[in-house]
């Protein structure tokens, strides 16, 4: 079995290298236990030399010219070519035990999909209580959160992918159109939860809080039409970093 990782990446120069280790070492579990793996980075027009530290680091790099991080994720998939895909934000840092319980649900026989609970690198109290609220959602509807998410390869592209038309909530979209695919298999759709992902919490300390939650706000208002725009998902496309 070969299992490709897939890390997005829009200028991440100044955390990419220290991601890209920490993947290295946590697929180390899939190796261990005689899989196959490969390294897949997505430059998602980056400006700066994110591209340069992923060649270094030994990944496979692929272009993507429009600044989405479906597309991104889509185009690095097309290039992968494992019977697994393992979806990593390029400031996430997974590792070995969860990558062994991403292997164990594989090997079950039962999963086509899942993700794994957040933990954050630098989280105050009301980030931390966030990342709560959300890793119960998370566990009660079995979304997936973004930055974290594995599926098998066929499934995958026999959904078609992240949805293109959207530029936020798009591994929700994913999580269900993947959980309506397993019910018709008979199989399952995971969180994992032992050892939650160790994720970046810069979001928190580049946006105000009365930006987050104007963007909600608009967000349940219009329905979700926000989604569907990067100009109004900022904190995702306007390149702080």
């Amino acid at each position: 079995m070969k299992i490709s990782v897939v890390v997005p990446a829009f200028n991440e120069e100044r955390g990419l290298a220290a991601s890209l280790r920490s993947i290295r070492d946590a697929v180390g579990a899939f190796e261990d236990a005689g899989c196959a793996t490969e390294l897949v980075v997505c430059n998602n027009n980056s400006t700066d030399a994110t591209a340069a530290i992923a060649r270094q680091a030994g990944a496979q790099v692929v272009f993507e010219p429009v600044n989405q991080i479906s597309r991104a994720r889509n185009t690095g998939a097309a290039r992968a070519t494992g019977d697994w895909l393992l979806f990593i934000d390029a400031d996430s840092h997974p590792s070995r035990s969860l990558c062994a319980d991403v292997l164990a649900a594989i090997r079950s026989g039962r999963c086509i999909a899942g993700g794994s609970t957040v933990g954050f690198d630098q989280a105050d109290r009301v980030v931390s209580l966030m990342g709560a609220a959300w890793n119960v959602i998370s566990r009660t509807m079995h979304w997936a959160a973004g930055s974290f998410i594995f599926c098998d390869a066929a499934a995958f592209r026999e959904i078609g992918g992240f949805s293109q038309e959207l530029y936020a909530a798009e591994e929700i979209d994913l999580s269900r159109r993947l959980k309506r695919l397993a019910r018709q298999r008979g199989q399952r759709f995971v969180i994992l939860h032992r050892h939650p992902l160790i994720t970046s919490a810069r979001k928190a300390q580049l946006y105000t809080p009365r930006e987050m939650t104007r963007f909600m706000a608009r967000t349940i208002v219009r329905r979700g039409r926000t989604l569907r725009s990067p100009e109004e998902c900022f904190s995702w496309y306007d390149g702080r970093r």
